[in-house]
């Protein structure tokens, strides 16, 4: 699980992680620092080694993987951009008693759109489908409950 929320990320950690996702999503399992800085560095001005920088620190806050390649190294996202969302927000809730964590998904339902609200009900759906398919059997158990 990563150590950093992803509404912790400054604005060129996000950059960073945001060319890496794009990679992936484009078919590459790893990227260098060359093709992020080559990624980023269209959009705006910004050194090879401030690059390399983000990328170590965000390897070492667990963020990204950090594999040798030769000489350089090759880097991978340690999750997927939506299970880094879902952990930040489950780490959110977490730790919130039941009648609070649930009036907190109401305050954030309440600004939701009609499409998002038809979303988290096939959301949902999937999630009970998965847990009838398992025989986990986790009705009652909020978000952010021990797992």
């Amino acid at each position: 699980m990563p150590h950093k929320a992803i509404n912790q990320l400054g604005d060129l950690e996000r950059a960073v992680m945001d060319a890496i996702w794009s990679a992936v999503d484009a078919g590459h399992p790893s990227v260098s620092v060359r093709e992020v800085h080559e990624a980023i560095v269209a959009r705006r001005r910004i050194a090879y080694t401030t690059v390399m920088t983000v990328m170590g620190r965000l390897a070492d806050a667990g963020l990204l993987t950090q594999e040798r390649s030769g000489r350089a190294y090759r880097y991978a996202p340690a999750s997927s951009r939506e299970a880094l969302t879902a952990a930040t927000m489950r780490e959110q809730l977490q730790g919130m008693a039941g009648e609070d964590r649930r009036a907190a998904m109401l305050h954030f339902l309440d600004d939701a759109t009609a499409d998002e609200i038809a979303d988290l009900k096939v959301a949902l759906a999937q999630v009970e489908a998965r847990h009838a398919g398992t025989g986990s059997g986790a009705p009652g158990r909020g978000a952010g409950a021990s797992r």
